[in-house]
């Protein structure tokens, strides 16, 4: 069905399932007052109530029965989220009474809320833009403090900015081109081929520059996959018990103890680390060994970091060196970072000698799991090595949806067509055509020119009640 104006009235619960202080149930569209003002007996009818405020008194069923003690919160168009009527009834928190005020809502004339759908008519009315309606997800997905921050700057607007200067200078391009090809049978030229050249050469630079930020605002949203992988009995659980400072893993002097996958998160300086403990890489002829070796290769080829534990309190073999090289190959092959983490700093076996000369001497670090000594300095080259040019891309806009960086990278495939169709001394009329599809894919970010099933398909992800 075709996304439009929806002008029906709709409910749903807005906070989580389960018990609580209070729930909240939001009810939206042009009957919403009116249906909450037959439910509602209190002082004032909330007819008469003005926008931005609050009412306390009984909710009741249709026949005057009355179901809790609640506060209604009115909100007048076009000021309220959805820029519709709304009206938000705070009850005691539980699931039946929750249930029950919605269930009464829905009697009265008001229809079950689709997923999103209160963040689709904000969209719909004009509310905020595209960007900014999928900020709200990423706000409310958002784990760690670098990820909220990210997703508040959307939601302020700040990525729409850019991707509307880029309209603005897209825009002006078409005309001057579409105005000259009106007065082409004169032999009237109101722009220089190469000074369009330039400018979409500018304009290919800065998206592909925003481009470029995808990589780091993608791992403040999703965070990054560090995988502890080494020799059996290094001490990769141990380590991921001390960062976690739980006893989530096994530990013993046996080696070969951990045999599945153990993931946990962890927030560094406000980033997520998803930590991955693995099971200890050796040749060995027990079948449910080799498996999990077999798994612990797999997600090191998934791991954005790889960190390798190094047992300090034996001396490294030819057969250690091997293994350790042909880690740091799957992490090059991977284009993954590496960091060598020698641990049992505090009992170092004095013929031990560890010096692969093909890693810089920044990835090579030593801590002691059993003192803890050396683990802040650890935790902060994590994240260095997760975010290397964090402090150079916090102050500016990040892209963080996947959807964007499609749109931006079908943008500059019609500029750089444009581009080379005025080189070729083409017709202005194949420009034209190029340049307007770029400013399509533009549009399409923001919401101006996105196709419903694409609209239907990011709503659809939302939680109901939001």
């Amino acid at each position: 069905m075709p996304l439009r104006q929806r002008h029906d009235t709709i409910a749903a619960i807005a906070t989580p399932v389960g018990e609580g202080g209070i729930s909240v149930i939001r009810v939206s569209g042009e009957k919403a007052i009116s249906i909450c003002n037959s439910l509602f007996s209190g002082g004032k009818p909330l007819l008469a109530a003005s926008s931005h405020t609050i009412h306390f008194g009984h909710f009741i069923d249709a026949n005057g029965k009355m179901i809790d003690e609640v506060l209604a919160s009115v909100f007048r168009a076009p000021h309220s989220y959805t820029g519709e009527d709304s009206v938000e009834i705070s009850c005691h928190g539980g699931m039946y009474l929750a249930n029950l005020v919605l269930a009464t809502i829905l009697h009265q004339g008001a229809r079950m809320a689709d997923p999103g759908e209160f963040t689709l008519r904000a969209f719909l009315n004009e509310r905020m833009d595209l960007t900014q309606a999928e900020a709200v997800a990423a706000l409310i997905q958002a784990k760690t403090e670098k990820a909220h921050g990210a997703s508040l700057a959307q939601l302020s607007g700040i990525l729409t900015q850019r991707i509307e200067g880029f309209r603005k200078e897209l825009i002006h391009l078409c005309s001057l081109l579409e105005l000259e090809l009106d007065f082409s049978q004169e032999g009237i030229e109101l722009t220089k081929k190469d000074d369009v050249v330039q400018q979409l050469d500018k304009l290919i630079t800065d998206i592909r520059e925003l481009l470029a930020s995808y990589q780091y605002g993608r791992i403040l949203r999703d965070g990054v996959k560090v995988v502890l992988t080494g020799k059996p009995n290094a001490g990769k659980s141990s380590l991921l018990n001390l960062l976690l400072q739980q006893n989530r893993a096994i530990v013993s002097d046996i080696p070969g103890t951990t045999r599945d996958i153990i993931e946990e998160n962890l927030s560094i300086n406000g980033l997520l680390v998803r930590l991955v403990d693995t099971a200890g890489i050796r040749q060995s002829e027990d079948m449910i060994e080799e498996e999990s070796v077999r798994r612990t290769h797999e997600q090191v080829n998934s791991a954005s970091v790889i960190v390798v534990i190094v047992d300090g309190s034996v001396e490294i073999t030819a057969d250690d060196k091997n293994l350790y090289q042909n880690l740091l190959q799957s992490a090059r092959k991977n284009k993954s970072a590496v960091i060598f983490l020698l641990n049992k700093s505090d009992i170092v076996n004095p013929n031990f000698h560890f010096d692969i000369t093909l890693f810089s001497n920044e990835s090579q670090m030593s801590v002691s799991c059993l003192t803890g000594a050396g683990i802040s300095e650890f935790k902060q080259k994590l994240f260095q090595v997760s975010l290397p040019d964090y402090d150079s891309l916090s102050s500016s806009v990040l892209l963080q949806n996947e959807r964007h960086k499609v749109a931006l990278e079908k943008t500059t495939d019609r500029l750089q067509l444009a581009r080379q169709t005025l080189i070729d001394n083409l017709s202005g009329d194949f420009v034209a055509v190029d340049l307007r599809a770029a400013l399509d894919y533009l549009g399409e970010i923001i919401g101006i020119t996105t196709p419903d099933d694409i609209l239907q398909n990011i709503f659809s992800k939302f939680c109901i009640g939001k």
